[in-house]
């Protein structure tokens, strides 16, 4: 799914910065549309982003930049996920919309509720030549192919288009994450051959021995069960049976689709988490938990393990590093059933339905287009990524970007990043990840020297007991990826959507009951969700799915 990124206190990312959803003109000429942005004809645009980053705070540096160098000042509401549902739900029935808006909605009804401007035409007339390099290769992929509006480009991917090389050192990716500090007091054991079985045993004996963390109960394995990210509880079955994430969907080998909801793959899995709960190692209070609650429950630094993807809970990370606490951080496990290889880490796919969009009721499209086009050139890139040069990194002799130690503590800073970045647009911006034209990485954490120094002396340590370098080499080297992966963000009908739909209110429904059961009562349990699903007519989704891969097997 994507891979992003964070800052600040958890409370305040919801509340961050609301303000009416009409699209703004240029201040002293309402009518003038002609993309040019500068300081003598400020701009101001509106700005919707669903994003769990934080808003900046007033005084930041970059937003004065902007300001003083093109004229342009952002408006900003941004909505968590969470709350993503009902706000997408006020905007379509209300019509009018803010210029730019910045989704991540997977069922893609801003797209197909016609709030966004299809994009082609614009980019043809050259005007734009950063976006019109950033999609030439790949317009098939980033370009909406269904029924409900004319097929064309309407967002920009906002993760994973690449220039030059992949690089990194951070993991992002799903997996059963667990705390350092629970490793580090089991002397660091071998993390091959990792079942369910010796996952939870880790877990369960540190929490034995370590009842409290900082004099607050320690909770031993959170599961993630909000609406929009659910799949904290609903994917890890397929991965423990050797799928790479392909969402609901195990893919087979002649490219046909099927769900693995009510299959065996998946009891086993819950009957695990069954008895789990029932020795005290789930949380109990994680059925309850809201997105925000979860990830600043993980900020404590109590919770020793969960299933998640690494981008979803930067911000409990950052929070962590922040305060010092780099044995509360996680490292990434991969527990596979008997017999399989793990496919946890794939190779980066580009997110072809999240990103921006420009709205259909901006009164000036060619300007926000223009600054989208902007902000994708190599000099605003590297200012949003990397910071401004001699300020917040050195460029060398050599042109190769580097920071002092200094620089590195205050990246890690949820303040100092409040005035200093702009998260929340970065967000869901266009990138060039992989490499700048000289060479660099396009983010610090890339920089192969960069991110060996940004590490803590704990990290280093921590590194050197397992003779690891990077986070990913704790996760297995990723094959190259299916041809039409991943399955997970194809467009597909009204009909497939809505049983798709069906199938998700069934998990969200009856998973956690079937969780937290006596575990007499597991079968019975596990019956009365098959039972449930059996009413579905799941064959429409499979079948949609499947020619959904089929189809991108021909035409990618």
């Amino acid at each position: 799914m994507r891979t992003t990124r964070t800052k600040l206190s958890i409370v305040v990312l919801a509340a961050a910065v609301l303000v009416g959803l009409v699209g703004c003109t240029s201040a002293d000429n309402p009518e003038d549309d002609s993309g040019t942005l500068t300081p003598s004809d400020p701009t101001t645009f509106t700005v919707w982003i669903t994003s769990s980053q934080q808003a900046p705070a007033p005084n930041n540096k970059i937003t004065k930049l902007l300001k003083d160098k093109l004229g342009v000042t952002l408006k900003y509401e941004i909505v968590t996920p969470d709350n993503e549902d009902q706000k997408i739900g006020v905007m379509l029935a209300g019509g009018e919309f803010p210029d730019l808006i910045g989704t991540g909605d997977l069922k893609q009804r801003l797209l197909q509720g016609g709030a966004l401007r299809r994009l082609d035409d614009m980019l043809a007339k050259g005007d734009y030549p950063n976006l019109a390099e950033h999609v030439k290769d790949d317009i098939k992929k980033m370009s909406y192919s269904g029924d409900e509006v004319d097929k064309g480009l309407y967002i920009l991917p906002n993760y994973n288009r690449f220039y030059g090389d992949i690089t990194g050192g951070v993991y992002y990716g799903p997996a059963f994450w667990i705390q350092k500090r629970v490793l580090a007091d089991a002397g660091y054991p071998d993390l091959s051959n990792m079942t369910l079985d010796r996952y939870f045993q880790l877990i369960s004996n540190y929490k034995a021995k370590h009842p409290q963390t900082a004099g607050a109960p320690t909770v031993g394995f959170e599961i993630l069960a909000s609406t929009g990210r659910e799949w904290g509880m609903t994917n890890p079955p397929a991965q423990l049976a050797g799928s790479p994430n392909n969402g609901g969907v195990i893919v087979d080998s002649n490219n046909n689709a099927s769900i693995f909801a009510d299959k065996d793959i998946a009891k086993n899995f819950y009957k695990v988490l069954n008895q789990q709960y029932n020795s005290g190692v789930v949380d109990p209070e994680s059925f309850t938990l809201t997105f925000d609650q979860y990830t600043a429950k993980l900020a404590t630094g109590t919770v020793l393990g969960m299933h998640d993807q690494g981008w979803n809970f930067q911000t409990a990370t950052q929070s962590l590093q922040s305060a010092g606490k780099d044995e509360y951080t996680y490292v990434p496990l991969m527990p596979v059933y008997d017999g399989v290889e793990p496919w946890y880490a794939d190779r980066p796919v580009m997110n072809t339905n999240q990103g921006f969009g420009i709205s259909v009721s901006s009164k000036q499209p060619k300007k926000a287009l223009k600054f989208l086009d902007i902000m994708l050139s190599e000099e605003w890139q590297k200012t949003l990524s990397w910071g401004i040069a001699g300020e917040d990194y050195q460029v060398g002799a050599d042109g190769v970007f580097s920071r002092t130690d200094e620089q590195r503590k205050n990246y890690k800073d949820l303040t100092w990043r409040a005035s200093n970045r702009l998260d929340a647009l970065l967000d869901m911006l266009p990138k060039r990840n992989g490499k700048f034209s000289d060479g660099n990485a396009y983010s610090p954490d890339d920089q192969p020297a960069e991110f060996y120094a940004t590490l803590s002396d704990y990290d280093k340590d921590f590194m050197a007991k397992y003779g690891k370098k990077t986070w990913l080499d704790f996760v297995n080297r990723a094959p190259d990826n299916p041809k039409y992966y991943p399955a997970w963000n194809l467009t597909l009908s009204d009909d497939a959507n809505q049983v798709n739909q069906q199938l998700t209110d069934t998990s969200v429904q009856k998973l956690p009951g079937i969780i937290a059961g006596p575990p007499a009562d597991f079968d019975k349990n596990w019956q009365a969700y098959v039972d449930s699903i059996g009413k579905i007519d799941v064959k429409v989704y499979e079948d949609a799915v499947t020619a959904g891969i089929k189809d991108r097997l021909a035409n990618w």
